[in-house]
């Protein structure tokens, strides 16, 4: 995706944060969202799509309907959609983040040669707890998503946690790699996780905050892949909260940086003391590694 040309977005529409997480954990919470989501989409005249998971697809429009909102005149005219997860994270059995992301981009075509000014999503992201192939990237794709996707297109997208079937710390992880937070915030995720992981809003990059080691290798291993995927030729980590990072973690970071096209050094800004004693242990690190700033 490095070569797609970027779309202007509005400020309004950055100001809002068009890709949040939204955490929640009864069905008026859920209902609340849904229909303050679509109202707002159909005021914007963009196009909607809700991705269901556990939630009946009749469920979704007979909710908008109770609401007062005119979901059947919606879907007549093409601006309201509603599948389910099976059709789309999962189509092919699987998940795929490469090919949901290339999803993205033929759903945001078609809504414009539909003539409508933008599309909007809801993801339902329960299957993410459940034994499907593919559904250990899920966080790699979350953290993907800012810079790949809505940096580049006139997307909004909600993702759907229900705290429900999903492990609390699972959730609070997935929370934590959006920008945006809604049913949760950030103050609250933070100080529980072992290790968070966050894309940075002004440069491409993530932030780390808190510790990594071997009971965070799973997210460090999501952080790696969202390194090597990133779109711009250089990519940065703030580790500005990090207290720790321990040598297996730097070896799977630099490895992600060297398997990026350019040869260009994944730059470390603030790194802790514990990151600049490794590096001094393994100087041969400092072609994938270069760290700026105190």
């Amino acid at each position: 995706m490095a070569d797609t040309p970027r779309v202007t977005v509005s400020p309004g529409q950055e100001r809002v944060g068009r890709h949040a997480a939204v955490v929640y954990s009864d069905d008026r919470q859920w209902a609340a969202h849904l229909c303050a989501f679509v109202r707002d989409g159909l005021d914007r005249d963009e196009q909607i799509r809700y991705f269901a998971d556990a939630t009946e697809p009749a469920r979704v429009l007979h909710t908008l309907t109770e609401a007062g909102i005119d979901a059947a005149g919606a879907v007549r005219r093409g601006q309201l959609a509603v599948s389910t997860a099976a059709q789309t994270y999962l189509a092919g059995g699987g998940f795929d983040p490469d090919q949901v992301i290339a999803l993205w981009y033929e759903a945001v075509a078609e809504a414009s040669a539909q003539g409508f000014r933008a599309l909007r999503a809801i993801g339902e992201m329960s299957w993410g707890a459940r034994d499907v192939a593919g559904a250990d990237r899920l966080l790699e794709y979350e953290l993907r998503m800012h810079h790949e996707v809505f940096e580049r297109l006139p997307l909004t997208a909600w993702c759907f946690y229900d705290r429900r079937p999903m492990p609390k710390e699972g959730v609070d992880v997935l929370a934590g790699a959006h920008l945006t937070h809604r049913g949760t915030c950030r103050e609250d995720v933070a100080p529980r996780l072992a290790l968070r992981v966050a894309p940075l809003a002004g440069s491409s990059g993530f932030l780390l905050s808190g510790s990594a080691g071997h009971e965070s290798r799973h997210v460090v291993a999501a952080a790696a892949a969202a390194v090597t995927n990133a779109p711009d030729a250089r990519v940065e980590l703030d580790l500005s909260a990090l207290r720790h990072l321990d040598a297996a973690s730097l070896l799977t970071l630099a490895e992600a940086s060297d398997r990026r096209p350019g040869n260009v050094p994944l730059r470390i800004r603030e790194a802790p003391a514990t990151v600049r004693r490794l590096l001094d242990l393994f100087p041969e690190l400092s072609s994938s590694v270069e760290v700026v700033g105190r």
